[in-house]
């Protein structure tokens, strides 16, 4: 399943299969959409054109598509399956469960990871998905506690059982419950922040006693490291970026520490050739072997311009440690 045109450094192990290590995600692909009353979605979104980039993307050598039942509450889903049905036993599909939502009015609101919740929305993103199985179950919400883990990890393995899906993982990276997770049969990745502003070092470390893949989402850092957003104006009302508590690359008061830190590490991550996406995904491979950066695309433009950053490899030790003292000093 991986990309033959890629070297053996930009290989990585996500279970059974073997994959590019630029993976593509697609919350953006959702379009607009609520939770808990606040926008959710990334602005609206023409199919077409999200449908090209999946296809785009795996012109490229993406391999694993991450998505989510809530994004866009069902949409997204819906999306990729179209998009990948011409290929579908060539690549990893990764989606969640967790969060609750109305696929009609396109609002959600709450976390629900009751056996009889996860068996409903298992076969809802089948249906959605136009396949089978899911190659990649994940855990949502990072509510969940580690409590509360292990009758989500049961269940899981009930569908395993079943054929329903492949492994699983989780996107909730507390400590405590990937622990919970690495101890089920079929458990393979835990998606988690990482990028050159940030990391969550516990969970990298449990990843590497544990054996399991590095799903690295926001390396780009909600798009803020593509290094177009000079203000925070140039997102879209609804977008989620402006109003979310969980970054703020985009906020009034951060965005101008954020565009300092980035521009006191542009010139290191643009080094030979690289674009500064490229360089951002490269500083990911580079900080940690089992990573899978998965970088959000909404056009074919972008899915290619990621997918040139598989040629380049990774940035080196040296490369790293100098983004890390220049970001912590800015």
């Amino acid at each position: 399943m991986s990309n033959p045109a890629a070297s053996a450094e930009a290989i990585r192990t996500v279970g059974q299969w073997q994959v590019t290590a630029l993976g593509a995600g697609t919350w953006a692909l959702g379009g607009p959409w609520e939770f808990a009353g606040a926008p959710a979605g990334w602005g609206e979104v023409d199919d077409e054109v999200s449908i090209a980039a999946v296809r785009a993307a795996y012109e490229g050598g993406v391999r694993l598509f991450d998505t989510a039942d809530a994004y866009g509450c069902g949409h997204a889903e819906r999306v990729l399956g179209k998009a990948v049905a011409s290929f579908r036993d060539e690549v990893v599909i990764a989606t969640k469960v967790g969060l609750v939502f109305n696929e009609a009015t396109r609002r959600g609101n709450g976390i629900d990871v009751t056996p009889a919740y996860i068996r409903r929305a298992c076969e809802a993103s089948l249906r959605r998905l136009r396949t089978d199985h899911i190659d990649l179950y994940q855990l949502h919400p990072g509510e969940v506690t580690a409590d509360q883990a292990p009758t989500v990890v049961e269940v899981f393995d009930q569908l395993a059982a079943e054929g329903k899906i492949r492994s699983y993982g989780t996107a909730n990276e507390a400590p405590d419950v990937i622990d919970v997770f690495a101890a089920g049969a079929g458990c393979v990745a835990v998606q988690q922040q990482l990028n050159v502003f940030g990391a969550n070092d516990d969970a990298l470390a449990r990843c590497e006693a544990h054996d399991l893949a590095v799903l690295a989402r926001s390396p780009l850092a909600m798009g803020f490291l593509s290094g177009k957003y000079r203000s925070r104006d140039q997102l879209a009302p609804g977008d989620v970026r402006r109003e979310t508590p969980y970054w703020d690359y985009f906020t009034e008061a951060g965005m101008p520490r954020w565009r300092q830190r980035l521009a006191e590490i542009r010139e290191e991550l643009c080094t030979d050739g690289r674009t500064l996406v490229q360089g951002a995904l490269a500083y990911v491979w580079a900080r940690s072997h089992r990573a899978i950066a998965l970088g959000g695309i909404r056009t074919p433009e972008q899915a290619r311009e990621q997918a040139g950053a598989v040629a380049h490899g990774p940035l080196t030790s040296a490369q790293v440690a100098r983004i890390d003292a220049l970001v912590a000093a800015a």
